[in-house]
């Protein structure tokens, strides 16, 4: 449910808020006083284009807000996903901010992609314009009213056509692309056995790469590492006067002699005699390192030779040793069908067969979803319709299949056909529609909608348009009946939409302090029916048309009470 409204500094708003109630929400007003900014405000809080030019002249930025009332699990659980906070009192605030280079858009302070708030809304609330009824005179939009209309279940029946047809495609691409390159097939056999042969005969080892960087790293740098490890060795050694080998060799003698005279020195003789042993292994180990730096020239030619196979194959066929591996191993898999080229044919034949049939299969049980709810569908429009004073109404939805044109979406057909004038044979809604019908069957497809959505908010934009008279009385009375169980906010310019209000606002375009302001506010009962009296009369209030306003007001709720 919306609980607010509030906007800033967008095109003639200064800033208003409304405070939106249960029930059926009323909002009238002259032409031209801003009507359209209201539910501009609205889809660009939800995700609608954001136009520099809406922020108000002098302004820095434009704001609008809408307080949300969670109501729903579903609500709640698309709000975990997107690790949003719910506040305590399970409201959702919603804050578009518009700059002169960019928008933000926040959910209970957290920044979220346009992507991501119009998914939200999605669950929230549901918007009606005049471009959604004109949709109806398109064709295509028939199976897709049909498809909302059966729900969950039948949904999860349209995305295994969807899988379906998916694979079926993939299959059908890849058997094609196999036709199409079997004149190939020679020399794809060929080149794929070259390639297997060269690396077999690499003889590749996991690990001797790494090994043969590092020999060849030593290698090359053979004469600099002998010229540091010759330094070591005679600080370590025994040869020069100042080594460490000949300094502590002294040093053991003379400990040893103080030995002689202090037994509590044996400790630390023991300790130096340990280092001296030490200091022999280490110059031992160094001495056959030095041992090991000497090679002959061909065998740095053949670590040069085997490293440079290793770097040819890493250009050609993957980044290190598993994926030429892998790459081979793939090579071999294609030689095999290549091999047995006509048998891989069959195969795929059979598969994509197999995979036709079943996706018939999926069709056929979405295909019958669909005459199922579509005769529900069928009855529960037709009283719709014959509720807004239609007083003729044959309602057909035709479901015709046709195999030759499988899509993602199944092979139906799906049209609405419908007469609203005795002795007048069906036709596709798509032709024969006014556009006073046009209004009053989306709002038939609404309220039977209605019963099967979850989304708690509806609103209407001019769902009146093209109606009067007795006709725009049934379309209150069906939109009070919806207001009971949904929010309903309306703008209309019918006195009789007008009078069925449970809350009634005016939308009204003044001037203050030389610039144009729309505001809207919430209306008294006494000004609520001023409002259905200047609907009524066009012009002035007279008394007589006041007393005509609260007749209607009276018999508006009179008809809620029923």
């Amino acid at each position: 449910m919306l609980i607010s409204l509030h906007v800033k500094n967008l095109a003639l708003i200064d800033e208003t808020e409304v405070l939106f109630q249960r029930g059926l929400n009323i909002l009238t007003g002259e032409t031209g006083a801003g009507k359209s900014i209201i539910m501009g405000s609205v889809n660009l809080a939800l995700g609608g284009k954001a136009d520099k030019r809406l922020i108000r002249t002098g302004a820095d930025f434009a704001l609008v807000q809408l307080v949300f009332q969670v109501t729903t699990k579903e609500q709640e659980e698309l709000l975990s996903q997107m690790d949003i906070p719910l506040e305590e009192d399970k409201t959702v605030i919603i804050l578009r901010k518009l700059l002169p280079e960019r928008s933000l858009c926040k959910i209970n302070g957290v920044t979220i992609s346009q992507r991501q708030l119009k998914e939200l809304a999605s669950l929230f609330i549901n918007i009606h314009g005049q471009h959604e009824t004109q949709n109806l005179l398109n064709i295509k939009q028939y199976s897709q009213i049909l498809d909302e209309y059966g729900g969950e279940k039948h949904e999860k029946l349209k995305q295994d056509v969807r899988l379906s047809f998916k694979h079926y495609q993939n299959l059908l691409n890849e058997l094609e692309e196999a036709k199409a390159g079997e004149k190939e097939k020679v020399r794809e056999i060929s080149l794929a056995e070259y390639e297997i042969k060269e690396i077999e005969e690499a003889n590749l080892q996991r690990g001797e790469d790494e090994q043969l960087e590092e020999d060849f790293r030593r290698m090359v740098n053979a004469k600099r590492i002998a010229e540091h490890i010759g330094s070591v060795y005679e600080g370590t050694g025994y040869s020069g006067k100042n080594s460490a080998g000949d300094s502590i060799g002294r040093a053991v003698k003379e400990l040893k002699q103080a030995l002689y005279y202090d037994n509590s020195l044996e400790d630390l003789s023991q300790q130096l005699s340990e280092i001296e042993a030490l200091l022999n292994d280490f110059n031992r180990s160094l001495s056959e390192y030095q041992k090991e730096l000497e090679f002959e020239p061909a065998q740095f030619e053949q670590v040069e030779k085997r490293l440079n196979t290793y770097h040819h194959l890493k250009e050609k066929y993957g980044n290190s040793v598993e994926e030429i591996l892998e790459y081979k191993s793939e090579k071999e898999a294609l030689l095999e069908r290549l091999y047995d080229f006509d048998a891989y044919l069959q195969h795929l034949t059979e598969q994509k067969e197999q995979a036709y049939d079943d996706l018939l299969t999926q069709c056929k049980k979405l295909s019958d979803s669909r005459k199922k709810y579509g005769k529900a569908l069928e009855k529960q429009l037709k009283q719709a319709l014959v509720d807004l004073n239609f007083l003729s109404v044959e309602l057909q939805i035709t479901i015709e299949e046709d195999r030759k044109k499988i899509t993602a979406e199944g092979y139906d057909s799906v049209d609405f056909m419908i007469s609203l004038n005795p002795g007048e044979p069906v036709k596709s809604m798509s032709k024969v529609a006014s556009g006073g019908e046009l209004s009053r069957i989306m709002l038939a497809l609404k309220a039977v909608m209605a019963d099967r959505e979850r989304i708690p908010t509806l609103i209407f934009d001019e769902i009146d348009s093209g109606i009067s008279g007795k006709t725009a009385w049934k379309v209150s009375e069906k939109m009070a009946v919806l207001g009971k169980e949904h929010q309903l906010i309306c703008i209309t310019h019918l006195p009789q939409i007008a009078a069925m209000a449970d809350t009634h606002f005016m939308i009204e375009k003044s001037t203050k302090k030389g610039r144009s302001v729309t505001e809207i506010f919430k209306l008294k009962e006494e000004n609520s029916l001023e409002e259905i009296a200047r609907l009524l009369s066009g012009t002035s209030v007279t008394e007589a048309v006041l007393s005509n306003a609260r007749e209607l007001k009276e018999l508006a709720n009179k008809a809620k009470n029923i």
